[in-house]
């Protein structure tokens, strides 16, 4: 009797496992990829005025005197003043090696300071920089281009990718004669927006030729990626 009632309990506990392993979900899990591109509307440049000079007032003053010219440029171009930025001076004395006394010889001063804009008005860029080089501006960096819809771009790329994740799961599932079920669960980001590849293009510049329109920004692009997982069933 007590023997039977083992058997029992195991042929029992055998029919459970197996019954619980047929009920455990089947899963494809895939990934998609969402792209937008769009033309960008917001550009920040940054720049700097590099002076030197024996005397640091002297070289001082010619920084001070390119910044306020570039202040007044953008305000010609109708720039607002908050968005126009004298970001730091940096003023620092400058040695060359004698090597004949074996000792430091002093130089001058070396004085910079840098200046940031951010422009809405991209059809003004090329005249920006331009006028910028001509008040005597040293250095002026790639501008970073930027959406003023950047938030909106995002997610639509991320809608692309998700489609393009349940796209993926349907082919797989057509393809090995499954059905596709629910999502079961999901992971997505986004990217920041990559640049134009070059950033900036510039057309060459003849003397009657329009510099703001040598400028051209191009399009930023906007990615995203989703990993997904949807239940399968054996039809």
């Amino acid at each position: 009797m007590t023997i039977r009632s083992g058997l029992l309990v195991l042929c029992l506990l055998a029919v459970a496992m197996t019954a619980q392993a047929d009920d455990e979900p089947r899963t494809i899990s895939v990934s998609g990829t969402g792209t937008v591109e769009a033309v960008p509307d917001i550009a920040q440049l940054h720049l700097a005025v590099q002076r030197r000079d024996l005397n640091m007032a002297a070289a001082r003053a010619a920084t001070v005197k390119v910044s306020r010219d570039f202040i007044a440029l953008c305000s010609r171009l109708g720039i607002k003043e908050s968005k126009v930025r004298t970001a730091g001076l940096t003023i620092q004395p400058e040695y060359r090696w004698d090597q004949q006394q074996k000792l430091q010889v002093f130089t001058g001063y070396f004085v910079q300071r840098q200046l940031e804009v951010e422009l809405s008005d991209l059809d003004k860029l090329g005249e920006l920089i331009e006028g910028a080089i001509d008040a005597g501006v040293n250095e002026v960096s790639p501008p970073e281009l930027d959406s003023s819809q950047r938030r909106e771009l995002g997610r639509q790329a991320l809608a692309a990718a998700a489609t393009d994740a349940r796209s993926n799961a349907q082919r797989i599932a057509d393809t090995l004669g499954v059905k596709l079920g629910a999502l079961r669960n999901i992971d997505a980001h986004s990217n920041q927006p990559r640049p134009p590849g070059p950033m900036l293009r510039v057309a060459a510049i003849s003397a009657e030729s329009d510099a703001g329109a040598s400028y051209t920004p191009g399009e930023i692009t906007m990615d995203a990626q989703v990993s997904a997982s949807f239940d399968v069933f054996v039809p």
